[in-house]
């Protein structure tokens, strides 16, 4: 919130900006550039040291993680420390992969392996022996360092992972290719030290590219608050504030379709208020004076009075901004398989290093042959295919969930997909349409019902009304003709009248039946008792007096949700319903669906503790929303799911979001994550099986007879387990994420196939 008003409150900061882009651009001085290149420096350093932090959190305990946490959000604006921050570590990695590769083909073309291999020269000249180490040394410089920047939290932890296995192989290889420059040696690492880095930079630019994740839901909170707020003085007259600028005990005026500036009382007027955004209430909330109203929410057609009763940090929007940033810092972060594997292979290099260095000099006594040998069983055990073991299968997974409406923002969070132990959908706009719709009726026996939604339709034709939108919709849908309205009039609180063929008819709930002082035929009463337990709104037509007509009301189950349900419990996930509605609503929809666990009547900050609830009872806990109330919710689950056509605070909130608004793509995300993830155990073990095979035989465990792994060999290894890694991850796209005809639902629909 304080930044949204910040913003505000200095408009000349971007100006300022501006102006120094136009400096930048047009001024022609050594100078400009100089400043251009150290900025750049600065920031790709930045970016370094936080990408090594990132790493240290990602070992770290969970209450150092959450000390970090904090510490970090201190520092920078939450949205930019994290969306922004990948967003630049996938630039800067993408730029070091091209540059790296650029000054990589030198090497690879000048060097006598390469040539011997694949038969064919380069012209020398004089200087060309330099080309080598020259260009590995400016790629090692430019391409290698980030990666020995980043592994110093890991050593620093005593926690060893890729950046660790990585930087010991770069810089093993390079330091002993430099020494072969001074002491002639058989053979030097140039081209492989290359390739090696240009191939970590290639996975390290994949994986930030597919990670990337813009946590903006805290600014997408704070877009709710108007920024200007009409305060009414002590004379009566109006004035236009900065909402900033709002007291407790200020009287300010909202206008029909405004927002209100911040929580209060109502002390003049009547309306309808739009809350769905906070509360959850699917339907506008009457107010009038002596009402609470929340910041954030919409006013509807009404003009009110609010007296302010809170303001800033104290307002229940602010509460909920609080309750996302605290669930996003204490969202639970999983180790990558890659990393453990990392873990593994550097205590196994290691140990077969001094392993290898015993042996050989106790065999021929400590010369460059026994160098040569622990250095290639050093860089060996760094496979190229390790570093994109896991990218390779998280970019198509990404692809795929893509091409199947799901928008994955977290990978961690697709991986726990798989196991998840219950999940929790939001009630309206995710098992419901979110709107009022009719669900059933009733007539006088002399009253077609045609005949009725016509004649109740022709009531509300000039009504903005849900119900009166509901009514209209009904008829549309049964192509009825609908006769022309006169003289309509808006009953505030009861209903609406209006002369239709002459005749004199009323549309409204029981209200409206009190005014007229009219009872209910026995008929439409039993209709209206069945309906109100089943937790339906029932409004009459009344004409010239008589009541001929009962419409049940409800928010209408979306047809997939059925389906959904039973998909899950095949599956042998619990399902269950979170909403901000009354108890008999929520069960209503509960037993019409057979949903095993109901939270009704929950407010925003129960919605959280309810996730908490369940994660608490050893659960893996996904929840299912499209709503701002939905969002402290959302980042506390294990697996955040946000209907795509929610709002952008939502979409923002959550791990994954489902692009086609359909349910049932929440099974498809289930399916999808355990193929992934067994994608990725298939690619660590072609990637570390190599190194079983490898090591022992770059150590020289069957150089007795005769047998010993050249370093040229074992990186012509190293290229093919990259391929075979390459190839298996691409074998994903052809999962089967299409969906059985389940007993008990209904047939599929060509939306719910592949």
């Amino acid at each position: 919130m304080e930044d949204h008003e910040d913003t505000n409150e200095n408009p000349t900061e971007g100006e300022n900006q501006q102006d120094n882009g136009s400096h930048h651009q047009y001024g022609s001085g050594d100078h400009d550039e100089a400043v251009d290149e150290a900025d750049e420096q600065r920031v790709e350093q930045e970016l370094l040291e936080v990408e090594a932090q990132s790493a240290a959190e990602d070992e770290a305990a969970p209450h150092e993680q959450h000390e970090h946490a904090e510490h970090e959000g201190e520092g920078h604006d939450h949205g930019e420390g994290h969306g922004g921050m990948h967003e630049g570590h996938e630039q800067m990695f993408r730029r070091r992969f091209f540059v790296s590769t650029f000054l990589s083909i030198p090497v690879l073309l000048y060097s006598e392996t390469l040539q011997g291999w694949l038969g064919f020269t380069v012209p020398a000249f004089p200087g060309s022996e330099w080309i080598n180490p020259v260009f590995a040394v400016i790629v090692f410089a430019y391409g290698g360092i980030p990666f020995l920047q980043m592994a110093v939290p890991e050593l620093k932890d005593r926690s060893p992972g890729m950046m660790t296995l990585i930087s010991m192989a770069i810089t093993v290889a390079f330091v002993y290719s430099l020494a072969t420059v001074i002491f002639p040696a058989q053979s030097a690492f140039f081209w492989e030290l290359v390739t090696l880095i240009d191939i970590m930079l290639l996975g390290h630019w994949i994986e930030m590219r597919s990670v990337r994740r813009a946590s903006s839901a805290i600014d997408e909170l704070a877009k709710l608050m108007p920024d200007t707020a009409e305060r009414i003085t002590d004379d009566g007259e109006t004035e236009e504030v900065p909402v900033s600028e709002l007291s407790e005990g200020d009287l300010v005026l909202v206008r029909p379709g405004a927002s209100v500036p911040a929580d209060g009382i109502v002390e003049e007027g009547d309306s309808d208020v739009e809350e769905a955004m906070i509360t959850g209430e699917s339907k506008p909330v009457s107010k009038e004076p002596s009402d609470e109203v929340i910041g954030g929410t919409i006013n509807g057609d009404g003009s009110l009075r609010v007296r302010v009763g809170a303001t800033g940090e104290e307002t229940t929007l602010a509460g909920i901004m609080r309750l996302v940033d605290e669930a996003q810092q204490s969202k639970s972060q999983t180790q990558v398989l890659a990393d453990r594997a990392a873990g593994w292979l550097f205590y196994v290099a290691l140990t077969a290093a001094v392993v290898t260095a015993i042996a050989w000099t106790v065999a021929v006594s400590f010369n460059a042959t026994v160098i040569e040998r622990v250095v290639t069983v050093l860089v060996i055990a760094c496979p190229h295919a390790l570093g994109l073991a896991i990218p390779l299968v998280v970019a198509i997974n990404t692809s795929l969930a893509a091409r199947n409406g799901m928008l994955v923002r977290d990978r961690i969070a697709m991986e726990d997909a798989r196991n998840l132990d219950a999940i929790i959908f939001d009630k309206t706009g995710t098992l419901t349409e979110g709107e009022h719709g009719v669900v059933d009726m009733a007539t006088v026996d002399s009253i077609d019902e045609d005949d009725a939604f016509a004649l109740a339709a022709a009531v509300e034709s000039d009504s903005e009304h849900m119900i009166a939108r509901a009514i209209r919709e009904a008829a549309e849908e049964r192509d009825l003709t609908t006769p022309d309205a006169t003289n309509f009039e808006a009953i505030k609180g009861r209903g609406v009248r209006a002369n239709v063929d002459g005749s004199e008819m009323y549309v409204g709930g029981p209200n409206l039946l009190t005014q007229l002082d009219r009872d209910v035929p026995d008929h439409l009463q039993r209709f209206a008792d069945e309906a109100g337990q089943n937790a339906q709104t029932v409004v009459y037509l009344v004409h010239e007096g008589e009541l001929i007509a009962a419409f049940a009301m409800a928010d209408v189950i979306r047809e997939e949700s059925f389906r959904v349900v039973d998909a899950l419990h095949d599956l042998g996930i619990e399902v269950a319903m979170l909403t901000g509605d009354s108890e008999d609503v929520a069960n209503a929809v509960a037993d019409e669906l057979g949903i095993d666990t109901v939270f009704a009547e929950v407010l925003p900050e129960d919605k959280d503790k309810k996730v908490q609830e369940l994660q608490d009872q050893g659960k893996l806990v996904g929840m299912v929303g499209d709503g701002v109330n939905d969002a402290p919710a959302l980042t506390r689950a294990d697996v955040g799911i946000a209907i795509g056509s929610g709002t952008d605070v939502a979409v923002q909130s959550a791990d994954v979001i489902l692009v086609q608004n359909n349910p049932m793509d929440v099974v498809r995300l289930v399916k999808l994550s355990k193929a992934s993830y067994r994608k990725m155990q298939e690619n660590i073990v072609w990637a570390a099986g190599y190194n079983v095979f490898a090591l022992p035989l770059a150590a020289g465990v069957l150089a007795p007879i005769g047998i010993l792994l050249s370093p040229a060999v074992g990186a012509l290894l190293m290229s093919l387990s990259t391929v075979i890694v390459a190839i298996n991850a691409q074998l994903l796209r052809r999962v089967d994420l299409s969906l059985p005809n389940l007993s008990g639902s209904a047939p599929p629909t060509d939306a719910d196939t592949v």
